[in-house]
């Protein structure tokens, strides 16, 4: 198995070039991330989402496949990620004042984490909310993308503990 190079990065080998991990020594086991997000938007463009009244469509079951399918491809859009089985992938929104909140989950059981393919569904489901509220909502920002827990592999779980 490859090791990190000296500042600790195992995306660079000891001549400091990009490189794939080498993951094959690792015995896969379960693993878990949830990654959180979300977008702001005006109150009228939260209501017309929440009541089904986009012109394009039913927006978050859009985004919700978006994100799914962002998960499965991951490894596409990242160059130096691995290409893992996804086992299950779930997209989870909530309406708040000012924003949406967006939480993915993806489980597997590999040789390597899937905090990258939370982070990829929770993006591209928010990418696809503002897709298809643009034309109503050209203020909307997407924000807060981070891992928020993860578990399994030899560094154990971890749990943001703030917000």
């Amino acid at each position: 198995m490859s090791e990190a190079d000296s500042s600790g990065l195992t995306h660079l080998d000891s001549s400091g070039r990009a490189r794939m991990v080498d993951v094959l020594a690792k015995e896969p086991t379960r693993r878990r991330a949830t990654a959180r997000c979300r977008i702001e938007m005006n109150v009228e463009t939260i209501s017309m989402v929440a009541h089904g009244e986009a012109a394009k469509g039913d927006v978050l079951a859009v985004a919700r496949v978006a994100g799914i399918q962002a998960a499965k491809r991951t490894s596409d859009l990242i160059p130096l990620c691995h290409p893992l089985m996804i086992g299950s992938v779930s997209i989870d929104f909530e309406f708040q004042q000012s924003h949406i909140a967006i939480s993915a989950e993806v489980e597997t059981i590999e040789r390597t984490g899937v905090e990258m393919e939370a982070l990829s569904a929770c993006s591209v489901a928010a990418l696809t909310i503002y897709d298809m509220c643009k034309s109503v909502d050209k203020s909307m920002t997407i924000s807060d993308l981070a891992v928020w827990e993860k578990t399994g592999g030899k560094s154990g779980p971890y749990r943001r503990t703030t917000e």
